[in-house]
């Protein structure tokens, strides 16, 4: 191999090496700089020379490939583009990518370059940490503020998040302080936000509303006497048998109220379009919470209508929505929670949120669909599936009982003790607020209790001077004539949209402002375990300069992991990371895969089984290897069925073993990893060689020419993927690209658009003919093509036939998986991705989670405990 670098420069890269390590990851402040000049002086003697001998071949004006041109690039690492650009050609030295064969340079050349390139780039990425921190600012994202009103306001269920302009994703995260920015038309919904949750928090009232209680019978439980779908889709029953009631019946029967007891309503469809299954005179007349209580049982409907007890429980929740009939308009969300509805008769409580002129219906999951069908001779009609062997699964409930609003037992209720204190109120005589508040000194008043809030609202210490901009905003109100309480809000909310409350503040150990630095930690600890702001005990710790106690971290860490707001965490971040929030982006094409249609149980089951699944990871302390592999799997009754499992019973998704030999086993395979990988049509090697390579193993494939087309699976079967890859990877260029991922995503291919196993491709024209009756009871046919060739040959020259083999391979580098788990821990806690100063802490962090299999709550605990998120400068 040839040498690229003299003895003199040899001794020069060795005494940069030397200088700068002195320094290393404990420069201080007060000499940063200074080891920065140094670090560039001596790096500029060897950088220039490296790019002469071994790079302008590829890299000058004349060639420029990939668009870099090191002719023109200066060594100058003041700017952060120019920092990007050169840690982009020392990640590509490091990994021999650079120059390409490693002829063109001596293997003990490469070391000392880097060693000289690596000192040089730290040194002035940390001397611009230690100036400038290691990041700004950020703003809270929608979901966030939404979170903090929630628990300032003490309005659990305060929906205001998507009245605010969607966050921009960076980095497989909604939190980067880069696109977490403010523009006029932002701070306007800002403030229409605050206005609307603040007056959400006042007293609706001097008293609590009246609760008011309706029972209903079967027979008053649904609207009509008939659904979509005809009697098998829903009748009323009997002693277990049909009761032919007309709709001329229930209406007898309601006018007269005069029900019997003894009837049923039995269900056996799913609320897909087109259903309104409410009640039949039931609307909310008041926002709120309603306890619903009801008598069900699970039945099967088998042959001439009867009934006879299921065989295992069946789930259901309710929907709220507006009467509307079929053609549904405004929002129909679930609520209510999941409830498995046994055989035998028993009595099901829940509560449900309502808005005003709101009613529920039923939603039974998992079950069918009926088909519409329109003849040329005759009407439109909906026709039900064929009877499976065994019946018909549904619900028979003998009667439900509706109680609400119910208001809280305190009154007025927490929300208003927040704004108003215990200010006596009365009914408003104008104004939006049904309540005015009685004070003989308002001024006073305006005063304490805009103080008042004002603490209780912000994360930390505020000053005087502040606090005064808010006081002279409300006493100007009250000039003005305005009531007392909507001056108070109008100060509230300029306080809720001010920078104090929309950003956090970094954590900086300056020894200037020790308060504000524990406060900063405080709100940093407190929004990435739970996306909100402290609680009063992780408060009062940061109050009492406690929060840089290593012990004392730990165990408050430990405390937020454990606590059901960790949840928020945990939805949030794999939403991101894992691409959840896309779950029900493409829906599958029931043409290849009737066996999916109007399936949401399955896909809710799907979303909730990983992150049931990463719960676990950092409750348990799991190994990060579990990413890749494990020997066990979080099922439902649907998952059970979907993964052909041994059958399980009900909605809770529990723990169940897998033999050695199982492709299942880790987050790697699961059905949600492999919809979100999909088009809902095809699989692509590609798209989920490529995604697996970024979100799992953290070694993101760069993107590809603008040129190159996409490979788009044939779906007619004229063509396997395999050929379509060859042909689109005969380009030398895109063939070293691919390599990367391609067999990665080829080794999933034994898994369908939803993550079932298969074996064959199917297609609409190509091979052997499938034929059947799917959900909703349409006639289809597809045909199933080629065998699937799941084996491949990774980068490195290893091969592997299949995804358990594959799994081997990729859990040879635990450390990969833990490193980029860190990095995404690393992005969603402090809004900035792992700079290049970072790298060693990331490294010294994985060292001593080493020796105990890289477990994901120790990485966690030493991401904490790093300067990277305690924001220490040494």
């Amino acid at each position: 191999m040839p040498t690229v670098f003299t003895q003199r420069q040899r001794f020069v890269i060795a005494m940069a090496a030397f200088v700068v390590s002195c320094g290393g990851a404990a420069l201080a402040a007060e000499n940063a700089a200074v080891e920065n000049a140094a670090a560039q002086q001596l790096a500029g003697e060897v950088v220039p020379t490296f790019i002469e001998q071994a790079c302008l071949d590829c890299h000058s004006n004349d060639t420029a490939e990939g668009g870099l041109n090191l002719e023109t690039l200066p060594w100058r690492l003041e700017s952060d583009e120019q920092r990007r650009r050169w840690i982009q050609i020392f990640d590509r030295i490091e990994k021999h990518e650079m120059p390409p064969e490693d002829e063109e340079l001596a293997e003990a050349d490469r070391a000392a370059l880097l060693q000289v390139l690596s000192k040089a780039i730290y040194a002035a990425d940390f001397a611009e940490v230690v100036s400038r921190g290691r990041g700004p600012m950020r703003r809270l994202n929608r979901g966030e503020y939404e979170a903090n009103l929630r628990d300032l306001l003490k309005l659990p269920f305060l929906d205001i998040r998507d009245m605010l302009p969607e966050d921009r994703e960076d980095g497989h995260s909604n939190k980067s302080a880069k696109t977490l920015d403010i523009s006029r038309v932002q701070l306007a919904a800002y403030l229409e936000v605050a206005d609307a949750a603040l007056r959400q928090a006042a007293a609706p009232g001097v008293k609590a509303r009246e609760v008011v209680r309706h029972r209903l019978p079967a027979t008053r439980m649904f609207k009509e006497s008939h659904t979509f779908g005809g009697r098998e889709a829903m009748f009323y029953a009997k002693n277990s048998q049909l009761a032919p009631l007309s709709g001329a019946d229930l209406a007898r029967m309601r006018i007269e109220n005069n029900h019997d007891p003894a009837i049923e309503l039995a269900i056996f469809r799913s609320p897909s379009w087109p259903y309104y299954g409410y009640p039949d005179t039931f609307t909310a007349a008041e926002p709120g919470a309603y306890r619903l209580r009801f008598s069900a049982r699970a039945v099967r409907q088998v042959r001439d209508f009867r009934l006879l007890p299921a065989w295992a429980p069946l789930p259901m929740t309710f929907r709220a929505r507006k009467r509307s009939g079929a053609d549904v308009s405004g929002d129909v969300r679930a609520t209510g929670g999941l409830l498995d509805i046994r055989p035998e008769v028993a009595v099901y409580e829940t509560t449900i949120r309502l808005k005003r002129n709101e009613t529920f219906e039923y939603s039974l999951l998992g079950l069918p669909v009926p088909r519409a069908i329109n003849p040329d001779d005759g009407p439109l009609y909906y026709d039900f599936p064929p009877m499976p062997p065994g019946g018909h699964p549904g619900i028979a409930f003998q009667w439900l009982e509706i109680s609400g609003p119910i208001d809280s037992p305190q009154w007025p209720p927490a929300s208003h003790h927040v704004l108003f204190d215990n200010l006596p109120i009365r009914l408003a005589t104008g104004g939006r607020l049904k309540v005015a508040l009685v004070s003989e000194q308002p001024e006073q008043d305006a005063v304490r209790l805009l103080r008042r809030f004002v603490h209780l609202a912000a994360r930390g210490p505020i000053p005087e001077e502040a606090v005064a901009v808010y006081e002279r905003l409300v006493l100007a109100e009250l000039k003005r004539e305005t009531p007392l309480a909507e001056a108070l809000l109008a100060g509230y909310s300029a306080f809720l949209c001010s920078g104090r409350f929309l950003y956090l503040p970094v954590p900086a150990e300056t020894g200037e402002n020790q308060l504000h630095d524990q406060y900063a930690i405080a709100s940093r600890l407190s929004h990435f375990l739970w996306n909100s702001r402290p609680d009063a005990k992780l408060s009062a710790h940061a109050k009492a300069l406690q929060l840089r106690g290593a012990n004392l971290l730990h165990d408050e860490t430990n405390r937020l992991i454990q606590d059901d707001a960790f949840q928020q965490f945990v939805n949030n971040f794999t939403d991101y990371w894992l691409s959840l929030k896309d779950i029900r982006r493409d829906e599958p094409d029931v043409r290849l895969y009737p066996e999916y249609r109007f399936d949401d149980y399955l896909i809710d089951s799907m979303a909730a089984e990983t992150r049931a699944f990463f719960t676990l990871m950092v409750r348990e302390n799991l190994p990060v290897s579990v990413l890749v592999d494990a020997d066990f799997a979080l099922v439902n009754d649907r998952l059970a069925r979907h993964y052909d499992l041994p059958p399980v019973s009900g909605s809770r998704l529990r723990r169940v073993a897998l033999p050695a030999s199982s492709p299942l086993g880790g987050l790697l395979t699961q059905a949600a990893m492999m919809k979100v990988t999909a088009n809902g049509s095809t699989t692509s090697p590609v798209v989920r060689g490529a995604w697996i390579m970024d979100r799992i193993m953290g070694q993101p494939p760069p993107p590809p020419p603008t040129q190159v087309p996409a490979v788009e699976p044939d779906i007619r079967g004229a063509t396997t993927i395999r050929e379509q890859l060859a042909k689109h990877t005969q380009d030398a260029s895109c063939s070293a690209c691919h390599a990367r991922f391609d067999p990665v995503g080829a080794a999933l291919e034994n898994f369908d658009v939803l993550g079932a196993w298969r074996d064959r491709y199917r297609s609409l024209a190509s091979g052997d003919k499938i034929t059947g009756i799917d959900r909703a009871g349409h006639n289809f046919a597809y045909h199933v093509a080629g065998k699937i060739d799941a084996g491949g040959r990774l980068r490195d020259g290893q091969s592997f036939q299949g995804i358990v083999e594959l799994k081997a391979l990729l859990l040879s580098d635990p450390r990969q998986l833990a490193r980029n788990v860190l990095q995404q821990f690393t992005m969603y806690a402090t809004g900035t991705p792992v700079r290049f100063s970072d790298r060693p802490v990331i490294e010294e962090i994985l060292d001593r989670c080493r020796a105990n299999e890289y477990r994901t709550r120790d990485l966690l605990h030493g991401l904490v405990q790093s300067r990277i998120f305690l924001g220490s400068r040494r």
